[in-house]
């Protein structure tokens, strides 16, 4: 899609939350404002801003106003909510009451088919998207319009990308920014990452409480596979809350192909545990290729 509109549809942009996703995707909306000749304004809010976060992100880093009062907040052509999920959907009833008709309201969650309900309830022109990237470090102060560079950005618009009006405009401009879309539902959505998200999550933090008596003689391997039991728990609460059916099917199916292992392993079925190692080792080299690692 060419970002660069006849008529130009933005003209500003507000994202509530400027942590590390939502300060990246303003700083990669920059570039690409730049790069296709358009002007738009970004203003934005976090709740835990103090003076001197204010003053660093709008000195160098997108942001052009950071603004408290919500009747001027989401007075703007997209609004993006960066905040944990459960945030965001609470946020959408405040959204409705002050930003003008024809908004697109769109949210950064790791799960989309709870908002989406609640935003349709609310008869908001709503699109949902999932930047499917990350770093250890948190906050704006590790942002970079590169982390979203060359990554999957779920959008989900059903079975196409939007191609007119403010939706076509803004999604253009994260193409423009280098983000991959990839097209699905929310329920879709939260399926495929109760499988590749949520169940590694769930499996690392078992995984660590499994092996606690042992860990202090652990090796790097270890270290490398329990990664995730590092993350957050008020972030995984949300995620949670809001998928627990998909996770749940998940780490059931898991359990029943854990207990197939065992049972090769008991009965010493080599070949049979040499084909999954096979089969594993060959998925390994296509997520490599694919530079998902």
């Amino acid at each position: 899609m060419n970002a660069t509109m006849q008529r130009q549809h933005i003209r500003r942009i507000s994202f509530v939350g400027l942590g590390l996703i939502g300060a990246s995707l303003m700083q990669s909306i920059k570039r690409a404002s730049a790069t296709t000749g358009t002007s738009i304004e970004l203003i934005g809010w976090d709740p835990g801003f103090e003076t001197d976060d204010i003053a660093c992100l709008t000195g160098s880093t997108g942001l052009d106003r950071f603004e408290e009062d919500p009747a001027k907040l989401f007075d703007a052509d997209v609004i993006v909510l960066c905040a944990p999920v459960v945030t965001n959907i609470e946020l959408l009833a405040e959204v409705r009451r002050h930003a003008p008709a024809g908004t697109l309201v769109t949210d950064v969650s790791s799960t989309k088919s709870m908002i989406a309900e609640k935003a349709a309830e609310l008869g908001l022109d709503f699109i949902g998207m999932h930047p499917i990237a990350g770093r250890e470090q948190q906050g704006y102060q590790a942002a970079s319009p590169e982390l979203l560079s060359g990554r999957l950005l779920v959008v989900c618009s059903g079975d196409r990308l939007p191609e007119e009006g403010v939706a076509g405009e803004f999604f253009g401009l994260l193409e423009a920014a280098g983000c991959i879309p990839a097209i699905m539902t929310p329920e879709a959505h939260d399926r495929v990452y109760a499988n590749v998200s949520h169940l590694p999550q769930l499996i690392s933090t078992a995984l660590m409480s499994h092996c606690r008596d042992n860990i202090g003689r652990s090796g790097p391997g270890f270290a490398s596979v329990t990664r995730l039991a590092g993350s957050p728990w008020q972030v995984w609460r949300d995620i949670i809350a809001t998928n627990s059916t998909n996770i749940a099917d998940e780490l059931d199916a898991f359990s029943s192909s854990l207990a197939g292992m065992a049972k090769r392993v008991r009965e010493l079925k080599l070949d049979e545990i040499s084909a999954d190692f096979d089969e594993a080792n060959r998925l390994y080299q296509a997520l490599q290729r694919e530079g998902r690692s």
